[in-house]
């Protein structure tokens, strides 16, 4: 796949599946309006968004892979933000079935999804959190059942695998992706979570391979900014001294922070394709322009060796 005359995109199989990605995914979370700035990726509004830009381009369906979430309840009013509200707030304001990976639940947002989407069917559907109060085999039965009505032609999971034994034991559609959190921030999956999807040939398409913004701009640039929540748990010395360690090598081979972060993230076994929300342009000629970028083995212990353990997030 080329995009003008700057970069090429090459393609991989996503998993022990048949079916081709490219190596970057764009994400439509950043994709707003200021009528639903902050909350697009919980209201519908990225699904209408990708939909309208899909018709609107005249995009054929078999030249693209559209992958979409459920788990999370999905707001009638547009101007109603859903965002981290507790499971009690959706029963007592008529979201009760509306989230979750219940069969109804799913059925009637994989429905709702098409619609938005004005699509007859989605490439690949990830169930977004696993909830302990809805047994697996129902899950796995629904994620099941949509592929055979056609609505959705491959699943996947988010931050989890436990189902994946299940699927595998049943006889049931097993997992092809796993959209996790790893990046040179974060790199705790690669204890268990990393090797287990090795295991089940599950290819790994992390989320957050710029470390939520800590990996799009230098250390110096970081500390003018007012916000400095990017770092879950709080900003370490050590999560410092990786970020100057990724600014010596980015200004050493002329390339920039963000690329050389996911180059790392790329030369991973496991890691198959990264999520990224660009909503410029040029922030996604900067991504692409990591994406052949290849770390020697000596700059990868360089930038790994300052890493500390920390608590799971999933």
């Amino acid at each position: 796949m080329t995009y003008g005359s700057i970069h090429t995109i090459s393609e991989v199989t996503l998993g022990s599946s048949g079916l081709k990605v490219s190596k970057i995914i764009l994400g439509c979370a950043v994709y707003r309006s200021p009528d639903w700035y902050s909350w697009v990726y919980f209201n519908g509004q990225s699904e209408v968004v990708l939909g309208k830009a899909i018709k609107q381009e005249n995009l054929p369906r078999d030249g693209i892979v559209v992958m979409t979430k459920v788990f999370h309840p999905v707001s009638r009013d547009i101007h109603e933000h859903l965002d981290g509200k507790a499971t009690e707030y959706a029963d007592t304001h008529r979201y009760v079935n509306q989230y979750g990976p219940s069969h109804k639940h799913i059925f009637d947002a994989v429905k709702k999804s098409l619609e938005r989407l004005q699509l007859d069917y989605i490439d690949v559907l990830h169930c977004q959190e696993y909830d302990t109060s809805t047994p697996i085999h129902e899950t796995m039965k629904a994620l099941h059942d949509v592929v055979q009505l056609g609505w959705v032609r491959y699943v996947g999971m988010s931050n989890c695998c436990a189902w994946q034994y299940y699927a595998i034991a049943n006889h049931l559609t097993p997992f092809i992706s796993m959209q996790n959190d790893y990046n040179l921030l974060y790199r705790e999956d690669e204890n268990e979570m990393l090797p287990t999807l090795k295991y089940h040939g599950i290819g790994s398409i992390p989320w957050t391979s710029l470390a939520r913004g800590a990996m799009v701009m230098t250390l110096d640039e970081q500390f003018t900014q007012p916000y400095d929540g990017r770092i879950p748990g709080g900003r370490k010395v050590w999560h410092n001294t990786i970020i100057n360690r990724v600014e010596e090598i980015a200004l050493e081979r002329n390339v920039t922070v963000t690329q050389v972060a996911i180059a790392w993230t790329l030369g991973k076994e496991c890691v198959r394709a990264l999520i990224i929300n660009a909503p410029e342009t040029g922030q996604l000629l900067n991504v692409l322009g990591g994406m052949n970028l290849v770390l020697t083995a000596g700059e990868v212990q360089y930038l790994e060796e300052p890493y500390e353990s920390q608590m799971l997030r999933h």
